[in-house]
């Protein structure tokens, strides 16, 4: 059975994702830093907030916009392969164009990405209780399960948080099994989709046989 997390998913997870990150997002670390280049290369500090605080407002954008009825509903692991930044490499078009937007929105500086953050946070309750069983994702013309779109969200905050927390020198937040949890098996079920299910499999239960790298990205 393909890995889904349609009703089991605890969805307040991802509000209490976003309460985690809330104090990186506006510390004056962050705030000192914007400018400089993070962790990921060719993205500022800003940039990398930037990005992890628009997870939260497209949760919102999407959870509250109705799609056409005929797209596709998609697995959790099998949209990826809709996803064409997934596989390109860093310096491809998929990925520069997002690294360049991003840091473009950086340039309206920390205190609107803090204000964004605040704001996508008030409103992602009522989203999240008036939505659908399924969430369409207009980047790639697709509808996910709800439980399973909000996943992929939980993901992209939980990752760009530790890009965040590294470039400035201070411990990514701590999170919750409720959060956790759903994002490792995630990554795990991309990583074995992209490098093949024998390393991910010793790179995770045994030492002495784990060979390369086995990210999902």
């Amino acid at each position: 059975m393909p890995l889904t997390f349609v009703g089991t998913l605890d969805r307040s997870a991802v509000s209490a994702a976003l309460d985690e990150i809330r104090e990186l997002v506006g510390s004056p670390e962050v705030a000192r830093a914007w400018e400089q280049e993070s962790a990921l290369a060719g993205m500022t500090v800003g940039g990398v907030a930037r990005h992890l605080v628009s997870q939260s407002e497209c949760a919102v954008e999407f959870l509250t916009t109705p799609g056409p009825a005929d797209a596709p509903v998609m697995t959790l692991v099998g949209h990826y392969d809709l996803v064409d930044w997934w596989r390109a490499p860093v310096d491809a078009a998929e990925n520069t164009s997002i690294r360049d937007d991003f840091n473009h929105m950086g340039l309206a500086g920390h205190a609107e990405c803090v204000e964004a953050l605040v704001r996508s946070r008030a409103e992602l309750d009522s989203a999240i209780g008036a939505a659908g069983p399924v969430t369409y994702v207009p980047w790639q013309d697709c509808s996910l399960p709800t439980d399973d779109f909000l996943v992929v969200r939980l993901m992209e905050i939980v990752v760009h948080a530790d890009d965040l927390a590294c470039s400035v020198g201070v411990p990514p937040p701590a999170l919750g099994p409720d959060v956790l949890e759903p994002v490792l098996a995630l990554l795990a079920a991309l990583a074995a989709r992209r490098r093949g299910q024998t390393g991910v499999l010793r790179a995770l239960s045994r030492f002495e046989r784990s060979a390369g790298s086995v990210s999902a990205f």
